[in-house]
């Protein structure tokens, strides 16, 4: 029982991990968007949008309450926006996102995770012209040709439309994002978004196998418990 027992545990504590992750990230997104912009729902609807998310990724009601009551109440951190580029183990090519208010300790803390898997930190733009940064809807249907018409018919500009396991995703340009929305939410009512955000998405894969495949894996577990890091985006297959 012991080992069995060990095993569920360290399983139960990761999951917490990962729960606590998500919270943390969610309410920090929440508190810029209300901060910089309205901390009235009905008047910012890209607070709005930002809620939906977080109750679908089962924020729990309070995180998000508190967060927006923090804006109202003014002051506090302002967080800014930092990304990170460099090769991880397996000469995987990697982007970090970060929400920051001490920008130093930001780039410490992503350094160290490059230095203690052996591998570098690299400049700004040294990876980024090997991904596409594009909008990304994902919801249930299997219609491509009736959800193509109507993105035509609103003159939107997507990337690609696929249908695969009842499941249609679009594809579209980051600067689409808000007109693609607006454009499957008026032709279709009832649609409801399982995957609907901004990422940055690799031109080409590579598989990552063996000791390089480990090294990986703890290169993102690292990254995982950096407070900062909201988003971590790689071109290996594992």
């Amino acid at each position: 029982m012991g080992r069995a027992f060990q095993n569920r545990k360290e399983s139960m504590a990761k999951t917490a991990a990962q729960k606590t992750k998500t919270y943390s990230k969610f309410s920090k997104e929440i508190y810029m968007c209300a901060k910089n912009g309205s901390p009235e729902v009905e008047a910012n609807p890209a607070l709005a949008h930002l809620i939906e998310r977080a109750k679908k990724a089962q924020v729990p009601a309070h995180v998000i309450e508190k967060a927006i009551e923090k804006a109202r109440g003014g002051g506090g951190e302002d967080y800014a926006v930092a990304r990170y580029e460099g090769y991880a183990p397996g000469n995987t090519m990697v982007i970090i996102e970060c929400l920051t208010d001490n920008p130093n300790r930001t780039f410490g803390d992503v350094r160290s995770c490059f230095t203690k898997t052996k591998t570098k930190i690299g400049t700004q733009g040294s990876v980024a012209h090997m991904f596409d940064h594009e909008a990304i809807f994902s919801f249930k249907g299997d219609d491509e040709d009736a959800v193509l018409e109507a993105l035509m018919e609103a003159d939107v500009d997507v990337t690609e439309v696929e249908a695969e396991d009842g499941k249609i995703t679009v594809f579209a340009p980051q600067s689409e994002y808000g007109a693609t929305r607006a454009a499957l939410t008026n032709a279709f009512p009832d649609i409801d978004f399982e995957v609907d955000e901004i990422q940055f998405i690799p031109k080409m894969t590579h598989p990552v196998e063996g000791e390089d495949r480990e090294m990986l894996e703890k290169f993102l577990e690292m990254m995982e418990e950096v407070d900062d890091v909201q988003n971590v985006y790689h071109d290996a297959e594992l």
